[in-house]
């Protein structure tokens, strides 16, 4: 999560936090579906309303780092040196999501959510909006409208990338061997010689 500047904007992120620590140790420790926010919100030492204030549904407060990822994915395109083509920039960025993600002790709220239908149903959704968000940004980059078929495709497939590398025994190993088929595919496409293009032209 980015660091706030402000006092104000520090102390909004701190609570943030605490709100969502809070919960993930409560959700492990007794189950997700036997915690309520009211749970939450008592062993946090906040109102039920500040919690609304921070998250927009009991879900979110498992998927905190939800704005953050969607985020660093965008800016792995719009952000990225103009001689880097766009399919190792976002490669590299998976990689560090992943190590992230498969992290010591990540494991047991991995297990949880893949327990839970809800959390399930929620992380689906939000993996439709960061494809979407991803799309969007690789088609603007490409000077192309956002619905582009093949925009939407390769950040499927990217998206798609994060929850089986994840998955795999060698995560890193994983993210490579989806890479190098998201490689063929974009190159299939065609636009990945305008994408080139954009990098050879970052590089005079």
């Amino acid at each position: 999560m980015t660091v706030p500047s402000g006092r104000r904007e520090r102390k909004k992120a701190a609570t943030r936090q605490k709100i969502a620590d809070t919960a993930l140790r409560l959700f492990l420790d007794r189950g997700y579906d036997a915690v309520g926010l009211r749970d939450v919100a008592a062993e946090a030492d906040v109102a039920v309303t500040t919690i609304f204030a921070h998250f927009a549904a009991k879900e979110a407060l498992v998927f905190e780092q939800d704005d953050t990822f969607e985020h660093r994915l965008t800016r792995a395109v719009t952000d990225r040196p103009p001689h880097e083509p766009l399919i190792p920039a976002l490669r590299r960025e998976l990689h560090a999501m992943v190590r992230h993600c498969t992290a010591d002790g990540a494991a047991p709220t991995w297990r949880m959510i893949d327990q839970s239908p809800a959390l399930r149903d929620y992380e689906e959704s939000m993996k439709r909006r960061h494809a979407q968000a991803l799309a969007t940004a690789i088609a603007a980059d490409l000077g192309l409208p956002s619905a582009t078929t093949a925009c939407r495709t390769i950040a499927r497939f990217v998206i798609d990338a994060h929850s089986l590398a994840r998955q795999a025994a060698d995560p890193e190993a994983a993210v490579d061997e989806i890479f190098e088929m998201i490689e063929a595919a974009w190159a299939a496409t065609g636009l990945s010689r305008s994408d080139l293009g954009r990098a050879a032209a970052g590089q005079r």
